[in-house]
């Protein structure tokens, strides 16, 4: 019931928000709405290893033997704590800025968080599908109507992307269908494709995920759409939306199809390396924090690609752990971007300076998630970055024998985006001030409350983040069990 609750309540929540013409009534309406389905993916990450409390089953459209089937593993449990904790943090740190028609933009916001949580709870392949769209298509009309002034062709752009990429997954699911006559999850695992069908129908899957991450080449449309969306929007795309993919990878392709996973991991991981030293060479040449933060997404993002292809416990866990600071982390970004931008009328670096001196308090937060960004010791992102980077040095041979070149490649992002990430601390927030910012002020009450909030995430998840690892233990377990990788590429491979 918890997991059927996750999706109702923002879904309903959503449908009424767009009736509630007052603007502060469709405002508080849209907390209060998320404030309780945070509560309700609180229960369900603590009690994640009750099954029955956390599944939930209906028909559904019984003549294509597809059922109304939901469940929240540990990996699932977690990410819908991180949609659940997120769209409270937006919807306060952006309460101030004005939407035409907010009733509208709340409404679409909540609709897609309903599409978010059934994404990550889904177990029939065709309702993971549903719910893939329905997650994307509110964030089509968010960016399309409040977005900035290129609006039309970046979201035009986005929608081509995506809508291949959708395309090609129902495709996939579709011929698995044929083979297996079930949408259900179980089916697939037993599919059992021959290696040759395997090798194509991965790609199927894969570029739907690939674009959803994003991982190079496919990622053109993402520093654009986060640049041009409204930053309520931004937050959900670069902090949630992304790990739609991973998701998808983890749940979706190494376990139904193992052979083809490992014929190609090499290729895939090569392609997510590139992305992130190219990635993280583009941010660094960034004067908008915007895309800087964009950028150094695809790059994080990348690495989780490379340790998922590993396929080993240590990178598995890593992977995992990396979704949820990953989430906390970008959101913190993207509030601190969205206050400068909001009391200087700019995000340009070039134009700011020496904002420590008059928002101290914001630059210790900056500095705080700014460090976790980095990975530094003590903060979330460290725990996961050492998992998989020790996940990608320890690969199986018979997997790929290329872990050591892969992680020092991979390594050169992480020196990068120390690099950018200190640039833009030192140009927006040290030195002298200007004719911009020495007028400016610190934060407010509100905005501590939330950086605050995030902040003892980080250093939580990073000092203690056993609670977390302990969840991922089983799931873990499970997608190496259930792909069965070393049995089956033995024969394949000699």
């Amino acid at each position: 019931m918890i997991a059927l609750l996750l999706i109702l309540v923002p879904l309903l929540s959503g449908i009424i928000t767009f009736f509630i013409k007052k603007e502060e009534g469709a405002r508080t309406w849209s907390l209060l709405s998320a404030i309780a389905t945070f509560i309700i993916a609180i229960i369900g990450f603590t009690c994640y290893s009750n099954t029955a409390a956390l599944s939930f089953k209906a028909h559904w459209m019984g003549i294509l033997n597809s059922s109304f089937s939901l469940s929240a593993d540990g990996m699932g449990a977690m990410l819908c704590m991180l949609t659940g904790i997120s769209f409270p943090l937006i919807f306060v740190s952006t309460w101030n800025t004005v939407y035409k028609k907010a009733h509208n933009f709340l409404g679409l916001m909540l609709l897609a968080q309903a599409g978010l949580m059934g994404v990550f709870l889904a177990m029939d392949a065709l309702l993971f599908y549903f719910f893939w769209e329905l997650a994307l298509i509110p964030v089509y009309f968010i960016c399309s109507q409040w977005g900035g002034e290129k609006r039309i062709k970046i979201t035009f752009k986005f929608f081509i992307y995506t809508f291949i990429g959708s395309l090609l997954m129902l495709v996939g699911i579709l011929y698995i269908y044929s083979k297996t006559n079930s949408f259900d999850i179980t089916a697939f695992y037993n599919s059992n494709l021959p290696l040759k069908e395997q090798m194509w129908v991965f790609w199927l899957f894969f570029l739907a995920f690939a674009i959803k991450m994003p991982i190079f080449p496919f990622h053109t449309w993402q520093p654009d759409a986060y640049e041009q969306s409204p930053t309520a929007a931004t937050m959900v795309l670069s902090g949630i939306m992304v790990k739609m993919g991973v998701l998808g990878l983890l749940r979706w392709l190494l376990p139904v199809l193992p052979l083809a996973s490992f014929s190609w991991g090499d290729t895939v991981s090569t392609m997510a390396v590139i992305g992130i030293v190219y990635a993280s060479l583009i941010a660094f040449q960034q004067d908008d924090m915007k895309r800087l933060v964009a950028y150094s997404s695809i790059a994080h993002i990348g690495l989780m690609c490379v340790a998922v292809f590993a396929e080993n416990k240590s990178a598995l866990q890593g992977t995992m752990i990396q979704m949820f600071s990953h989430g906390i982390n970008i959101l913190g970004m993207w509030i601190i971007v969205e206050i400068i931008e909001r009391k200087f009328g700019t995000r340009k670096m070039s134009e700011l300076g020496g904002i420590a001196k008059t928002a101290p308090v914001l630059t210790i937060f900056f500095f705080i998630i700014a460090f976790a960004n980095i990975a530094l010791p003590l903060t979330n992102a460290f725990i996961g970055e050492f998992l998989m980077f020790n996940g990608i040095l320890g690969v199986n041979p018979q997997i790929s024998k290329y872990g050591i070149p892969l992680a020092v490649t991979a390594g050169l992002g992480i020196i990068l985006g120390a690099v950018y990430t200190l640039k833009m601390a030192r140009k927006v927030f040290l030195g002298e001030t200007n004719s911009l910012t020495e007028q400016g002020t610190d934060i407010v009450f509100h905005e501590k409350a939330i950086l605050g909030i995030i902040a003892v995430t980080i250093i939580v998840a990073g000092v203690y983040p056993q609670p977390l690892l302990h969840s991922f233990e089983d799931i873990t377990n499970s997608i190496l069990h259930k792909s069965d990788v070393l049995h089956l590429l033995k024969p394949a491979k000699h």
